[in-house]
């Protein structure tokens, strides 16, 4: 399990509704220090955040990004980006490259940066990931491939960072209610409580975490057959 009080803790996509929601509440457990980094950063109004310039998709910055903020414990990979269509066959290259290396490259570099750093506190250090259950359920085209991917790298860190007492935590979750899924009409979880889950669940010592009833759901589904899944693949058998 992974205390937040007095944590240093490092959020991407903070700018966001989900990121902004993980900053206040890692303060209000008793964090130490925020590092609420974006590719703009803004400025908070807690001497507690500190801005820090960070984009997934480039090597230098998460470099440079590592260098100003060694002392990080807890890693939040909230950063990501989404697409206009559902289609994989319709995306543009520009769309494909980005999905990827925000949603996959980005999240799994930055860990691999922070590893090290994080083994040798010797505990009390986590990683999170924020996945989807659309990792499960291929219906966004390479949305869902990449968060697919991240679920499986982040099973990986996990097993490969127990040793050295590194918590990992994955989190599925359907629909939130932020800027990103404002086109949805399905329900929406609120931001706030996705973050609180996530974050209870990581002083716990969990390591999964799936945050609604969707997730719940699509997650039993995956041992059934794929028609089940997928019905439209029975029509026409």
């Amino acid at each position: 399990m992974t205390s937040l009080k007095d944590a240093v803790v490092l959020v991407t996509g903070a700018n966001g509704g989900i990121g902004g929601h993980f900053v206040r509440e890692a303060l209000a457990r008793g964090a130490a220090k925020v590092y609420a980094s974006a590719r703009n950063p803004q400025v908070w109004d807690d001497e507690r955040v500190v801005p820090l310039t960070l984009d997934v998709t480039d090597s230098a910055s998460i470099k440079a990004a590592v260098e100003a903020a060694p002392d990080v414990t807890v890693l939040i990979n909230n950063a990501g980006a989404s697409t206009s269509t559902s289609a994989i066959l319709s995306h543009s290259d520009e769309e494909i490259r980005a999905n990827v290396e925000t949603n996959f490259l980005g999240p799994l570099f930055l860990a691999r940066a922070y590893a090290p750093l994080l083994s040798a506190k010797g505990g009390n250090t986590a990683i999170i990931d924020i996945h989807s259950a659309l990792a499960w359920y291929a219906v966004a085209g390479i949305y869902s491939a990449t968060k697919a991917a991240l679920w499986s790298a982040t099973n990986s860190l996990r097993l490969e960072l127990q040793p050295a007492g590194v918590q990992v935590v994955g989190v599925h979750v359907g629909w939130v209610d932020t800027a990103m899924a404002a086109a949805s009409t399905d329900p929406k979880l609120d931001p706030a409580v996705l973050v609180t889950k996530v974050l209870d669940a990581t002083e716990a010592g969990e390591f999964e975490v799936l945050a609604d009833e969707t997730s719940v759901q699509v997650k039993s589904g995956l041992s059934a057959p794929l028609e089940a899944l997928y019905p439209q693949l029975a029509q026409g058998k």
